[in-house]
């Protein structure tokens, strides 16, 4: 089993500690399609740094179909914004140099790039092909509803604007195992390719029986040709944009062996300290381990049973048991392995995986994620900056930096738990002598007006503690004896603490 190192950044500064690690999501899905992201990030990237984020995970950086794709229609891996195809140079997100640049800028400033890699499937290809298919039943892919019959498919890409530089590798209906539509008839449907060789992977999620295929044209993983290609490629991008580490999407649908041997293949190459999380959406915690398990536990998972469970929370209110939001998740069960978030691009409002958790939870929710000891947080850009689009959502900026800084300034030591009632849950974080100030005292509530008593240490007894949310006005003074009675209001998040002595992120560099 290898244990995966985060990215390690002088964020102790001069306390000579190494600070809590968090990645941000660097983007959501309505992002304007003006091919200034790049340029942005850049631009901010002292100032993530000095809220704590230490690494981001950005977008697709490829081609896609069209500027305005968020790049998971991709068509181009080797085009990362530098050649005119799909009508534009750029990517909705900016050119190649523009994001080359700003991953220099993020590392100068101590921020690790996660870039974002789509390896399931292709879009936007060049050319039709004839070849034979097996219509299979949407709900069920192992269920075929056809016999063999010729279709026109969308398979053949040749890559006009870039041609053969950085790779000769040309894609045609052998390179792939199914599709999704018929040029000839017009028609949709799951279409898998017939041929010798050609089957869905098995390798793969049992959902509809196979889920070998999500959407355009299926890669086909069985392909000898296509793997080596698929390797090359992953070690091309490494030393082109020299990034620290890659977000695997949709691995759930990719042959589970060869994502082992991509990620061995990728460390190989960068160093044991190359970062890869996968986004295995399966809140099975049984199908998670096994994954882990076939992986070898090079990569990080997402925790999707977390979020689903912070998801049901903010829909059920205090009918909802707090004491059991960490039963049967991927934190709980695999913590050095749990990649832990609240929403993201799939699951915020309108989209693929909708399941966004209500705006009244949210603070909770990042408070579960943000000051516990166990798992590598993410902040999701649409909560922090907002979400664009036809039904903008305001970002909560104010409340996730007080979060984020009692992350950076106070969540250290050890962690003791008062999951002990339905409504009302609590626990400490001790504090270490590293951090002067460290050590917090979390209550959170999804019914009424709460208190918690819980034992933060006899080295605290006198010490003058304040609600860094704001939510309750009084001061709570640590007794002899190391207890207190921490205080929430109803349906809300209070995180207690030590006052800052005037130092934030940005002065511990």
């Amino acid at each position: 089993m290898r244990a995966v190192v985060r990215f390690e950044s002088n964020q102790g500064g001069r306390l000579g500690m190494k600070r809590n690690h968090t990645m941000m999501q660097f983007f959501e899905w309505h992002l304007a399609a003006d091919g200034n992201h790049w340029k942005r990030l850049a631009e901010m990237a002292p100032e993530l740094k000095a809220k704590g984020i230490d690494s981001v995970w950005v977008p697709p950086v490829t081609k896609a179909v069209s500027a305005e794709d968020a790049g998971y229609g991709v068509y181009d891996l080797y085009d990362l914004g530098e050649f005119d195809q799909k009508g534009s140079v750029r990517t909705k997100y900016g050119t190649k140099q523009e994001l080359v640049d700003a991953i220099a800028e993020c590392q100068k400033n101590g921020v690790a790039v996660y870039v974002d890699l789509v390896m399931n499937h292709k879009a936007g290809a060049d050319e039709t092909e004839v070849f034979k298919v097996i219509e299979v039943d949407p709900n069920d892919r192992l269920k075929e509803i056809s016999k063999p019959f010729e279709i026109e498919g969308w398979t053949k890409f040749t890559f006009p604007g870039r041609g053969d530089q950085y790779s000769s590798f040309k894609w045609n209906a052998e390179h792939f195992n199914g599709t999704d539509f018929d040029a000839k008839e017009e028609r949709s449907g799951v279409f898998r390719i017939a041929g010798e060789n050609k089957n869905w992977n098995q390798n793969v999620d049992d959902e509809f029986g196979n889920y070998d295929y999500l959407m355009f044209a299926n890669i086909d993983y069985n392909h000898p040709d296509v793997r080596q290609e698929m390797l090359q490629w992953g070690k091309w991008l490494i030393d082109t944009l020299q990034c620290s580490g890659f977000r695997l999407d949709a691995i759930k649908h990719i042959n589970h062996e060869f994502i082992k041997e991509f990620a061995a293949e990728m460390i190989r190459k960068r160093g044991q300290d190359f970062y890869i999380v996968g986004e295995f959406w399966n809140s099975n915690l049984d199908a998670c381990r096994e994954f882990l398990d076939t992986v070898d536990y090079q990569i990080d998972l997402f925790d999707v049973s977390l979020h689903y469970k912070l998801h049901e929370a903010s829909l059920a209110g205090r009918d909802f048991d707090l004491s059991k939001i960490f039963d049967d998740t991927l934190v709980q069960t695999h913590p050095t392995h749990a990649v832990t978030f609240v929403d993201n691009h799939d699951s915020q409002p309108h989209e693929a995986l909708e399941s966004w958790v209500g705006d009244w939870f949210k603070p909770s929710a990042y408070a579960l994620t943000l000051l516990r000891r166990d798992g590598y947080p993410v902040v999701f850009y649409g909560d922090y900056y907002g979400i664009g689009g036809p039904e903008p959502v305001e970002g909560k900026k104010d409340i996730l930096d007080i979060l984020m800084s009692a992350r950076y300034d106070k969540a250290y030591g050890e962690q003791e738990d008062y999951f002990d009632h339905a409504n009302t849950i609590g626990w400490v974080r001790r504090g270490v002598d590293e951090i002067e100030g460290s050590g917090c005292a979390v209550v959170i509530s999804n019914g009424d007006d709460g208190e918690k008593r819980m034992f933060v240490g006899e080295h605290r007894a006198g010490e003058v503690w304040t609600d860094l949310t704001h939510s309750c006005e009084d001061s709570i003074t640590i007794e002899n004896d190391g207890w207190a009675t921490f205080h929430v209001c109803g349906g809300g998040v209070s995180v207690w603490a030590l006052p800052d002595q005037g130092e934030d992120c940005a002065d511990a560099e």
